[in-house]
């Protein structure tokens, strides 16, 4: 009956013409009928049936995002640029998309680097993705432009902890900071080169579908939000064994 229920939630869901193509009015009409006189009898069927169309719905998302990140891996976990903490020859590559003002992926930093310290074998590619305003884009650019410096891991450590906006005079101040020669930073933030890999970044967030930070991608998998330490060490763990380690 949930079957059939799914079934009547899609035809509904189709658009007339395409819908005149497949039933008669009369069908339409009587498997309408179906449906009412099943959800009189027990109400619990619709319930049932819509959770089943929600997970057929996240089992097409998690394909879609198994077969973007195939088709993009070199960019994702084979990209010479992009900034890497952890172990560079890690067995296991971890990438992060991340906001350096975005709230949950500050709150992810410090169980990243948990993980970090505890298991030697994971690599952590940044992949810095500002969509969260002007600020965002600023920081960002000052955290590529640290990268020619070899400060990147600092700079992203002191704005990742930062609990007010990456304004310029706070970026300069932190750059300071961390041993950052800030006249060339800053005019470093202005190469085009730096632009080119932060909309990079953009497309292939839109190529996988991200719709916000951080997202994290281990694997075949695609992982949206902040998640704790045991979630992090299971994913590890599930990917080392798949890599025979």
């Amino acid at each position: 009956m949930i079957r059939c229920i799914i079934l009547v939630l899609t035809i509904l869901a189709t658009p007339l013409p395409a819908l005149t193509q497949g039933f008669t009015p009369g069908q339409r009409e009587e498997i309408v009928g179906i449906l009412r006189e099943a959800l009189q009898r027990d109400p619990s069927i619709l319930r049932e049936a819509l959770a089943a169309l929600e997970r057929d719905e996240e089992r097409g998302r998690e394909q879609a995002a198994k077969a973007a990140i195939a088709r993009h891996a070199d960019q994702l976990f084979r990209s010479a640029d992009d900034p890497v903490r952890g172990n560079p020859q890690g067995k296991v590559t971890l990438v992060e998309f991340f906001d350096a003002r975005c709230g949950y992926c500050k709150q992810l930093q410090p169980v990243m680097e948990q993980l970090l310290r505890k298991h030697r074998d994971v690599k952590l590619v940044l992949k810095d993705l500002p969509i969260l305003g002007p600020n965002s884009l600023l920081a960002s650019r000052a955290l590529l432009a640290a990268q020619a410096q070899g400060k990147y891991a600092e700079l992203y450590g002191a704005l990742l902890a930062l609990r007010e906006e990456p304004t310029e005079p706070v970026l300069k101040r932190e750059a300071e900071r961390v041993g950052l020669d800030w006249a060339r930073l800053r005019r470093e933030m202005d190469d085009p080169a730096i632009a080119k890999r932060i909309e990079a970044n953009n497309r292939l967030a839109s190529a996988l579908q991200i719709q916000g930070t951080p997202a994290l991608v281990i694997g075949e998998t695609l992982i949206p939000g902040a998640i704790d330490l045991a979630t992090l060490e299971r994913l590890v763990a599930e990917q080392r064994a798949r890599q025979g380690g």
